[in-house]
């Protein structure tokens, strides 16, 4: 058995026959954020407290109430100020350094859509999966306990659509199959971000230009994932326990201090 097989029977999604997704074209996007509401309606949500701080962007950042935001990109053109509408969420990666870290058995796990889903019941709130996130992507709650982005997963094992897709009006955020999605970005010109990085992300972006341009990193593969797989994992299934385990770990990865609570005071948009 191949290590993708492996990794497909551990997983519990069949990869190339059930994998759901999300395709992002940013060009499409007029900043209408009707999915940022579609979002919190649906996952009921509670209203984040923003200051205005110049910037059109709001809020500025994913929040534990905040799943799915809309970035604003501001770039002078010729002709004055050329807008780019960038979607951040979690990105639901087929190699995901959130769900291989986590040392609490079943916190974090995968659907057999391909969602990377969570049990905040399970999450020990070590915050190991922000150190691994190459997305800056999971936020913890005023309880302590993991938060983003489901894909809408009680929707779309029932044959929906995620809230997000549904209410955008021009087309910039579709779900469906993942393959599909990439074969009809590709056969219109564009390329597609997300493709094959860390064996395929379930959040891919269809662009004209490079992904820097549209402030996309180049995912990584944390090595501290590596490092907890082969060396602390099973410590912790031996008697270390998962705390223990993740509290080593963490100061190994990140050091002796706690994660900084969030700073809200910063501009969004660029």
């Amino acid at each position: 058995m191949t290590n993708t097989e492996k990794q497909r029977m551990m997983s519990g999604v069949d990869v190339g026959k059930k994998r759901k997704g999300l395709l992002i074209t940013p060009e499409l996007c007029i900043g209408c954020r009707a999915c940022q509401t579609a979002c919190k309606q649906w996952n009921r949500l509670p209203g984040d407290r923003t200051v205005n701080s110049g910037t059109y962007e709001n809020p500025p950042r994913l929040t534990p109430h905040l799943f799915n935001k809309i970035h604003f990109i501001e770039k002078n053109s010729n002709v004055g100020v050329d807008w780019l509408f960038v979607r951040r969420s979690c990105m639901h990666c087929g190699q995901a350094g959130c769900m291989d870290i986590c040392p609490a058995p079943g916190a974090i796990f995968r659907t057999k859509e391909g969602a990377v889903m969570y049990d905040k019941k399970k999450c020990i709130g070590c915050k190991l999966c922000v150190a691994a996130c190459p997305f800056d992507v999971p936020r913890y709650d005023e309880n302590d306990k993991i938060s983003k982005c489901t894909l809408c997963s009680d929707r779309i094992s029932n044959g929906l659509s995620t809230a997000c897709a549904k209410a955008c009006t021009t087309g910039a955020i579709k779900f469906s199959s993942r393959d599909g999605l990439i074969a009809g970005a590709k056969t219109a010109g564009y390329k597609v971000y997300g493709e094959n990085d860390l064996k395929g992300l379930g959040v891919t972006f269809a662009i004209r230009e490079s992904p820097e341009a549209y402030n996309l990193p180049d995912p990584t593969y944390n090595a501290s994932i590596a490092f907890w797989d082969g060396f602390l994992r099973p410590f912790s299934v031996i008697g270390l326990g998962a705390a223990a385990a993740a509290a080593l770990l963490h100061y190994i990865t990140i050091g002796p201090k706690e994660v900084e609570p969030e700073d809200e005071s910063g501009k969004g948009g660029e």
